[in-house]
C-alpha cells in the first residue's frame, strides 16, 4: 500500500468513528482473505490449483481473497487441509479501547 493511501486511512480511522466502527467489522473477513492468500503464496499454490485441490470453483475462491465472500466453516476446514493445515478458530478478548 501508499504512504498516501496509509496515511488517509489512518486520519480516517482517528476522525470518523463510524467509519472505524464499519472498518473494525470488517477486520475478521479481511484478515480471513489475508491468510488464505499468504498460505496460499507459501505453499506456491495459484488459485486455480488450490481450486482444482478442493472442488472449490476458482472464482469462488477469488472471492474469499478479495473480501468478497464470506466462507463457512466446512469451506475453510476443506481450504486448510488441501494446503495441508488445520483451521484454527478462536475467540479472544476485546482489547480496552474497543
Amino acid at each position: 500500500m501508499s504512504k498516501n493511501f496509509r496515511d488517509t486511512l489512518n486520519r480516517q480511522l482517528e476522525n470518523d468513528a463510524e467509519f472505524r466502527k464499519e472498518y473494525e467489522a470488517l477486520s475478521p473477513e479481511y484478515e480471513i482473505a489475508k491468510m488464505l492468500i499468504a498460505c496460499r503464496n507459501s505453499g506456491n499454490l495459484t488459485q486455480k490449483q488450490l481450486s482444482e485441490l478442493t472442488g472449490i470453483d476458482q472464482a469462488d475462491i477469488s472471492k474469499i481473497e478479495n473480501g468478497n465472500a464470506n466462507p463457512s466453516i466446512k469451506t475453510l476446514t476443506r481450504i486448510a487441509s488441501a494446503m495441508n493445515m488445520n483451521l484454527k478458530i478462536e475467540f479472544v478478548p476485546k482489547t480496552q479501547n474497543a
